[in-house]
């Protein structure tokens, strides 16, 4: 008989052996001998199955073949001994490991190593040097005024001077344990002017409105960063109070008792008195990444990841540094190296949206109007620059396109009260030329053309636009007259072609978007170029046209460096508001990591450039909290928790829920996210601020405009018959038709504005 008969199992009646059954989770087994047998055979094998339970499926368990350590152990004994076996079986093993990097190093070149960034190649074209000179150059300028640490890839030896931060407070009695320094320096020393916070708040009797910021102050970024960092749990709603109690927007209905100094983030800089440096500081005990030796020679790039296929720049020719200078030690009101100018930037017919973006930066920023003569302020007065491109973003300008600019400012109703003279000072409207303005670019001047054909990038996805395109954008730019004749020019051009006009060919001919599916797209990459041009050609700071002031940005002028903020939950940047310094080394460095990144400036790329090269601390990603209060509930985060007002979607600012349209007319302005420096409605061009009334209603001053804009609104009804009715008006107001009206108050010289001061004509 075979001996498989042996050590068979018994039969089922259907003719199938039977099962062996776990009763007890033991393995069973027919008799002594097959369990000798499975147990040989198991130990035998190269491999051993392993069962893991699987996640979520209870009924199921993942199996896996693991080396067969068993097997391995005898090999070795069997053949070298019971002491040299082990032994040789580990060197063996150590072998193996360095052939393997030792192949992967003289073979495997730099663009086939894998990237920290899972998926996302490197961006990076400049080499270590390069990245400690710029975060020399950045620091020594006054533009790093934090004491957030230096990332150890920079490979600082030594911490720089920092003439933004104040020296340390020498101990009284001095410590006899002096930590030994690391190799690498991830701190600055503080050599500037020592910082006073103030406790702002309203003092009886004048509590009705806040007070303005102090000029001159400064906001402790650091604070902020603390008390609002998404990264670090913290919610909008504890952020906003922050921001109001230390920015002294309660005014006098602080509820609050005791101290607080943890949430006074505003400061001014003064002389320093009894500050000595310390002899030696602790640079903490980071070790430095090691270099590389390939031939022989030190590699100073050691644990930077180059772009692929790219060659490291050469050295980045820089500008001599600047001196920070306190703001009670500058000969005038304003800092000639840190102008103050809000950017903002808009293609196609002037409309309400950058109507409200003005009317709210009168109603916030201090720019004196509540004086007879505006030039006896003794504060620097912030600048609007609204840039306007005249036609389609793939259009060339004309010759006479700035004074057919001025011209349709001054025929559109929404456009025309901003150049009255009261306020030629403060707002100016500026022609874009995307050739002039990147011409002007010293890093891009003399290369950007060679990647014209790729010049609308967002995010490596690139719009070609053809040069014919480009000829009928520039032929319809200089037919347009209003921005009605802009479409018909438009429209004139594509059907003389012959044939309908595509989607592709309507893309490239937008001016402005009209809805949500005739979105301007060229113009939205367009901008996110021009936010950086603007911010390095002529300082200042970047705001998007969806963008609405909520206070006074006194405090974030005095913060001397760079920031965006951020993008929701990401750790990515948003740059609907962007801070950047007049040619700065920073901007250097982005325009030039672009020109080799295909002009790309879509936030999200300019996050990699800016991870890639370890300089993220330079161009400080500020919590969504100060600029865009909305944003987390409306992705679903911190709703159990949420900021007033509460907004679920974006689209609630237009159109407010019912069982919340109680609040904007009982809360009014002081009830919107109170705290906040802005709000960011993301797009919506084609919603109105206020259905009923969807005119500039802005009094006798500018009565004629009003009345075209109305007649435009109100097609059906005669202008003569018209009566204005509040039984004729909406019941329940939304938030935006609250603040327009609000803001409008101001200017009719109906009410002050959100500090208590009267618009003097």
């Amino acid at each position: 008989m075979a001996s498989s008969n042996y050590f068979s199992l018994p039969q089922r009646p259907n003719g199938y052996p039977e099962k062996a059954r776990l009763t007890n989770g033991l393995p069973t087994y027919s008799s002594a001998v097959q369990e000798k047998m499975h147990r040989h055979a198991r130990s035998m094998s190269w491999t051993v199955p392993v069962s893991l339970p699987i996640p979520g499926v209870p009924t199921r368990r993942l199996r896996l073949f693991m080396p067969n350590p068993t097997r391995v152990q005898q090999l070795g004994v069997s053949r070298f001994g019971r002491r040299r076996g082990p032994l040789l079986l580990c060197l063996l093993l150590i072998v193996s490991v360095c052939t393997i990097f030792s192949f992967a190093r003289r073979f495997g070149t730099e663009e086939k190593q894998w990237t920290p960034n899972f998926g996302e190649s490197s961006t990076l074209v400049f080499g270590r040097e390069d990245i400690q000179r710029i975060w020399k150059w950045e620091i020594a300028s006054g533009h790093y005024p934090s004491k957030r640490e230096i990332p150890e890839q920079v490979g600082l030896t030594t911490p720089p001077l920092n003439p933004a931060l104040p020296p340390r407070k020498a101990a009284t009695i001095p410590s006899r344990f002096r930590p030994p320094p690391g190799p690498v320096a991830t701190t600055t020393r503080g050599d500037g002017p020592r910082r006073v916070y103030l406790d702002v708040q309203s003092h009886p009797p004048d509590v009705a409105y806040p007070p303005r910021p102090v000029p001159g102050s400064v906001a402790d970024l650091d604070i902020i960063m603390e008390e609002c960092d998404f990264s670090q749990n913290k919610y909008v709603r504890d952020c906003l109070e922050v921001l109001r109690l230390g920015g002294g927007l309660d005014n006098g209905n602080r509820l609050r008792r005791g101290k607080t100094d943890e949430w006074n983030y505003i400061y001014m800089e003064q002389d320093r008195e009894n500050f000595t440096e310390p002899t030696q500081i602790s640079l903490g005990n980071v070790i430095a990444p090691l270099p590389v030796e390939s031939g022989g020679i030190q590699d100073p790039n050691a644990g930077l990841t180059r772009k692929r296929g790219a060659e490291w720049e050469p050295s980045l020719p820089l500008r001599p540094t600047l001196q920070h200078i306190p703001s009670s030690s500058l000969p005038t009101t304003c800092d000639p190296e840190n102008p103050r100018l809000f950017h903002m930037f808009w293609t196609g017919p002037f409309t309400d949206k950058p109507y409200l973006a003005l009317l709210s930066f009168l109603f916030t920023q201090n720019l004196g109007l509540h004086l007879k003569d505006s030039s006896e302020s003794n504060v620097c007065r912030p600048e609007f620059w609204l840039w306007i491109n005249p036609g389609p973003a793939a259009s060339v300008p004309n010759p006479s396109a700035l004074t057919d600019m001025y011209e349709q400012l001054k025929t559109n109703p929404w456009a025309a009260p901003f150049l009255h003279p009261r306020f030629k000072d403060v707002i100016k409207f500026k022609l874009w030329n995307t050739t002039d303005q990147l011409d002007g670019i010293p890093e891009l001047k003399d290369e950007w053309r060679d990647l014209k054909e790729t010049l609308f990038n967002s995010g490596g996805h690139i719009i070609n636009v053809p040069a014919d395109k480009t000829k009928s954008a520039e032929v319809s730019t200089t037919a347009e007259v209003s921005g009605n004749e802009t479409e018909t020019a438009l429209g004139a051009v594509a059907s003389s072609t012959g044939t309908d006009k595509s989607d592709e060919d309507d893309m490239l001919n937008r001016t402005g978007s009209k809805s949500s599916s005739s979105y301007d797209r060229l113009s939205v990459i367009l901008s996110d170029m021009a936010r950086f041009v603007l911010c390095h050609r002529f300082g200042g700071i970047y705001l998007d046209a969806d963008t609405i002031f909520l206070r006074d940005w006194e405090e974030l002028w005095g913060w001397k460096g760079a920031f965006a903020y951020r993008w929701s939950r990401l750790e990515k940047y948003n740059t609907a508001v962007l801070r950047m310094n007049k040619n700065s080394a920073l901007g250097s460095f982005l325009f030039r990591t672009a020109l080799k990144n295909g002009l790309d400036f879509h936030p999200m790329t300019v996050s990699r450039y800016t991870k890639d090269a370890h300089l993220e601390g330079l161009l400080l990603r500020l919590p969504d909290a100060l600029f865009d209060s909305a944003w987390l509930n409306t992705e679903v985060f911190q709703r159990e928790r949420p900021p007033q007002p509460y907004f679920v979607e974006f689209a609630d600012f237009f159109n407010t829920p019912t069982q919340n349209s109680a609040a904007p007319q009982a809360l009014g302005f002081r009830g919107f996210f109170r705290g906040a420096y802005s709000y960011h409605f993301h797009n919506f061009w084609w919603k109105p601020f206020d259905p009923v009334r969807n005119w500039p209603d802005l009094g006798p001053k500018f009565s004629a405009g009003e009345r075209a804009a109305r007649a435009a609104a109100m097609p059906d009804t005669d202008p003569e018959e018209w009566v204005d009715r509040v039984v004729d008006d909406k019941r329940d107001l939304d938030w935006a038709t609250v603040l327009k009206r609000t803001f409008e108050a101001y200017i009719r010289g109906e009410g002050p504005n959100m500090y208590g001061e009267w618009l003097q004509w």
